[in-house]
Formats: C-alpha cells, structure tokens, sequence
C-alpha cells in the first residue's frame, strides 16, 4: 500500500515538473505572433534590405578601387627610392674601395721609383758582373711594377668615373621618382579626403542594415560575395538571365523571383536572385 501511495506521488511530481519545463520553454503568444510577423516580412523586406546591402557594399568596393591602386603606387615608388638610394651608397662604397686600391697602386710606384734609384747607385759600385746582372734585373722588375700599377690606376680611375656617372644618374631618377611620389600622394590625400566621409556613412548605413537581417542569412550573403569574383552576392533578372553569371532562368522560376515570396538563388553561380523592378526602388 505504501509502495502504490508513492508510485502515485512519484508521477504527480514527474507531471507537474514538465508542466513546469513546457510552461518555461514554450513561446508566448505575444513571442510567437512576433515570430511570424517576421517571417511575414523577411521575404520581400530581407530581399530589398540584401539588395540595398549589396548596392552599398559594391559602392564602397568602387572607393577602395579607385583608391586601392594609389596606396601601392605609392608604395612602389616608395620602395624604389630606397633601392636607388641603397644603389648610391654601394656605389659610393665600391668607389672608396677603387680610390684605395689606386692609392696602395701609387705608393708602389713611388717605392718601385725609390728603389730603382737606389739599385742605379748601387750599380755605380758593383765589383763584379754578378752583381750588375743581379740589380739589372731589380731594375727591370722594379720598371715593370711602375708599368703595371699605373696601368691599373689607369684603369681603377676609369672605373671610378663610371661608377660616378651611374650614381649621377641614380640621382636623377631618385629626383624624378619623389616628384612623381608627391604627385602620387597628393592625388591619393584629395581622393582620401573626397571620399572619406561617403564611405564612412556607407559603412555606417551597411551596418544598420545587416543588424536588420538574421545572422543566417547574412552569413551566407557574405559567403557569396566573398566567392563572386566581382563581389556581387545579389543581382537582379537581365533579360531572362541571372545578372551575375547570365545564364537563362526559367519562366516558372523568374515568376517565383517577381513574387519575392522566399529567397531564390541561381542554380549556376548560387548567387541572390531578386525582380529588377528592385533597381527603381
């Protein structure tokens, strides 16, 4: 008896805990009544609110175009001065070392002239042939050492003269670049300054809207646009064709697309069918 009295208790807990759990988890009315006119709405409003996202998303892909070029103009010319200026300093450094080498060249022509004088006052005392053949030969080699150094001081001048009028050069077009990287950055500040505050309220008005759509959709919007090559995730029906990649589109389904009643993506390219009557909204 005891057994079935707490059988019954046992239930009657059990019962009144998923009233409990479905009176806490079951929408009220005034929820559901603000689901479904939502989902009254998200299928000609969520159309029109992703077109418009589209039509400002694109606008600011056009300020980023024609300003996005600029900043890696810039940026080149930028680097190139840098490299023309790290070619003058190598070139500046390899003419210190030529000077150098020229100079070592000269002092071996001053020793070999200092030396031939010596081993001429020297002949004027030798005792025997030997030794006059001896410093004939010093002689003669001490004369060609002058030959070849000043043959080669030749030469290291005549590269230091080159090395010279490739850094005179190199200057010039140093000159020419920065003129053309002012002009460069002057053209992307009036751009900048021109086009800054339009993008500032697209962007601004772009994320009104995407708050307006439900993340799911967004996300896939998103995901289109990210896979279009041209960045489009919404177009309109051209001519019985997908604005996008401009294949045909049934009559059957360009009628569910001019309803608007759900959201209908192209078979070939998946991206956002909409009516073109959405254009002169």
């Amino acid at each position: 008896m005891a057994e079935k009295t707490k059988k019954k208790e046992t239930k009657k807990a059990e019962k009144t805990s998923a009233k409990k759990i479905t009176e806490k988890s079951a929408p009220s009315k005034s929820e559901m009544k603000k689901s479904k006119s939502q989902s009254d709405l998200s299928a000609v409003n969520k159309l029109r609110l992703l077109y418009e996202l589209q039509i400002i998303d694109s606008s600011i892909d056009n300020i980023k175009t024609i300003r996005g070029e600029l900043p890696l103009e810039v940026q080149d010319l930028e680097d190139e001065i840098v490299g023309f200026d790290t070619r003058i300093k190598n070139l500046a450094h390899e003419i210190k070392e030529i000077e150098s080498n020229a100079t070592q060249r000269k002092i071996g022509v001053e020793t070999a002239k200092n030396l031939i004088k010596k081993y001429e006052e020297q002949q004027k005392n030798v005792r025997n042939n030997r030794e006059f053949d001896s410093l004939s030969k010093e002689l003669e080699y001490q004369n060609l050492e002058i030959e070849l150094n000043e043959k080669i001081i030749k030469e290291l001048g005549a590269k230091v003269k080159e090395k010279r009028r490739e850094i005179d050069a190199t200057k010039t077009m140093v000159a020419d670049k920065k003129i053309a990287l002012e002009e460069k950055k002057h053209e992307l500040n009036e751009i900048t300054s021109e086009t800054a505050s339009d993008e500032k309220e697209l962007i601004g008005r772009a994320d009104e809207i995407k708050n307006l759509i439900e993340t799911r959709l967004l996300t896939a919007y998103n995901k289109i646009r990210h896979n279009a090559r041209n960045g489009l995730a919404v177009v309109t029906v051209k001519r019985d064709a997908c604005g996008g990649c401009f294949n045909k589109i049934p009559p059957q389904r360009q009628l569910d697309i001019k309803l608007s009643k759900k959201v209908i993506v192209c078979e070939y390219c998946g991206r956002i069918l909409v009516d073109s009557d959405f254009e002169n909204e």
